[in-house]
């Protein structure tokens, strides 16, 4: 499939139906259908031939969404940008995906014109809602151009180049397919409760996890409303509005949501899942939003190489057959979707037993192409004939699957191996505590030091010292935090995630963090 047959599936079942709707103003399936045909056209008159890489650079916005599909139309390759990077990493990421245009909304024309001079292969700039320097106006882009049926042939089954991000260097490009994405969306619809015609709230970015669920939704014929701006108490508003019945929050957001005045006296009765995933989610907290939401929660668990739908937690496995939480199950993964293979292995390449932890591997039909130009990279991810997630885990004797932490961010401290999202699990169960990361840094006597650092909630107050005998009266000594930060914020990439390695960064010596303490040894 190509991202227009997602797209054309909707117009099918109804081409006068709200596809896209932000701010109040909707397009119809027909109407997105007829601009994306424009937008083709107007990238082969850009000189844009089937193969070649489109990016785009924009916050949440209909218009560039749409173009997405224009993208496809054309038999072109989507590289979607995250807004949020530092100019020096999208530089490399557009340079190395070989990127021929962009198209981008003003507010990120000085992004633009800093990586520009050192773009050669960037010929065709065009923004979305304004007229900066060497850009070409959108409107003046499609000028003259017709909106009736058209299609290039693409070059082979590439739709999707997505950068990995920097954080451990050069950004890597993630080869998807149609068939990976076919499948994404299969895996969806098959693991999901879905009636004709949901309505899919994005508030999450559409570069991430949010666009791509677009599909599924699509592929029903169902309404996307667009929220340009992450704000909770919109968010509600809309959800009633537009009487949403799906949508996808990272962790951090839905314990903000727990917290917000909105939430009280809300009509969410339309909700039939909200979607948690890009981080581990607190079970206490996961817990509390069941019985807030009622049981819509859903969980997905997947990586950019094979994206969203390694295995699922559908709201109903989140209860017992008797309706009552299953507590068991709530700090699990899911279950191993049907089109995809898991199993644990260790080091030397055998497949573990369950209840045996090492990497989580994968393999199956979701599983990413490759790397872009990167064939080392793409050989050592593959080795022994599965994806390598970076992941540690296991799958217990039903099936489940348990993910105990990303391996570069296990902590071994006095010989011992900490898993920092086991002690995250702890700290996150203390009901003044918001978030938080626990990272190892370097310690003469330890090798590594457990070290947490720990946003509370609104106005909620508790010591140091009684943070750490929580945990040490739960996990024991070893496991124990043996410093303790207390931030009034973490931070944050665009979809959620605390960046541990910012907070590392704040963390070495001589730096000064908002509050630190170390609990007596």
């Amino acid at each position: 499939m190509q991202l227009t047959d997602f797209l054309d599936k909707g117009v099918s079942l109804g081409p006068g139906s709200a596809c896209l709707t932000m701010n109040g103003t909707t397009l119809t399936y027909r109407e997105v259908q007829q601009l994306s045909w424009t937008i083709g056209r107007a990238l082969r008159r850009s000189g844009v031939r089937p193969g070649q890489t489109v990016a785009v650079l924009s916050a949440n916005d209909v218009l560039a969404f749409t173009c997405v599909f224009g993208i496809s139309r054309a038999g072109a390759v989507w590289c979607p940008v995250n807004p949020r990077n530092e100019a020096g990493e999208n530089r490399e990421l557009l340079d190395l995906l070989d990127c021929s245009c962009l198209i981008f909304q003003e507010s990120f024309a000085p992004l633009v014109e800093r990586i520009r001079p050192d773009l050669p292969k960037l010929t065709t700039l065009v923004c979305l809602d304004g007229s900066p320097s060497g850009a070409v106006p959108f409107d003046d882009w499609i000028a003259g151009l017709s909106a009736t049926p058209w299609q290039a042939e693409p070059a082979d089954d590439t739709c999707m180049l997505v950068g990995t991000g920097g954080t451990t260097g050069r950004p890597k490009g993630v080869v998807l397919t149609g068939h990976n994405l076919e499948t994404m969306t299969a895996l969806t619809l098959m693991s999901y409760p879905f009636d004709p015609r949901p309505v899919y709230l994005a508030l999450a970015p559409l570069t991430h996890a949010a666009g791509v669920l677009c599909f599924p939704v699509m592929t029903l014929g169902g309404e996307i409303v667009v929220m340009p701006r992450p704000e909770l108490g919109e968010f509600v508003a809309l959800a009633e509005r537009h009487r949403v019945t799906h949508t996808f929050l990272p962790p951090t957001l839905i314990y903000m949501l727990l917290d917000h005045p909105a939430l009280a006296g809300a009509d969410l009765s339309a909700l039939r899942c909200l979607w948690y995933g890009a981080a581990p989610m607190s079970v206490a907290r996961l817990e509390q939003a069941i019985d807030r939401l009622g049981p819509v929660l859903g969980q997905l668990f997947g990586q950019t190489e094979a994206p969203m739908m390694i295995s699922t937690l559908a709201p109903a496995d989140h209860l017992r057959a008797d309706g009552s939480i299953a507590r068991e199950r709530l700090s699990s993964a899911g279950r191993p979707t049907p089109l995809t293979q898991v199993a644990i292995m260790a080091g030397d390449g055998s497949l573990l037993a369950p209840g045996e932890r090492g990497e989580i591997v994968v393999r199956g039909p979701l599983v990413m192409a490759g790397y872009h130009k990167d064939p080392a990279a793409t050989e050592e991810a593959g080795r022994h004939g599965w994806h390598h997630t970076g992941d540690i885990g296991y799958l217990d004797e039903d099936g489940y699957l348990f993910i105990v932490d990303r391996a570069k961010d296990m902590i071994i401290t006095g010989g011992f191996n900490v898993y920092s999202a086991e002690v995250e699990q702890v700290l996150l169960a203390h009901p003044a505590v918001q978030d938080c990361a626990v990272i190892g840094l370097p310690d003469d006597k330890w090798g590594e030091r457990v070290t947490a650092v720990v946003q509370l909630r609104g106005d909620h107050t508790v010591s140091v010292a009684d943070l750490h005998e929580f945990v040490r009266s739960r996990l024991g000594g070893v496991k124990a935090p043996k410093q303790i930060e207390l931030w009034p914020d973490l931070p944050r990439s665009r979809v959620g995630k605390v960046l541990k390695t910012e907070i590392k960064s704040h963390l070495v010596p001589g730096a000064v963090s908002p509050s630190r303490c170390r609990p007596e040894q």
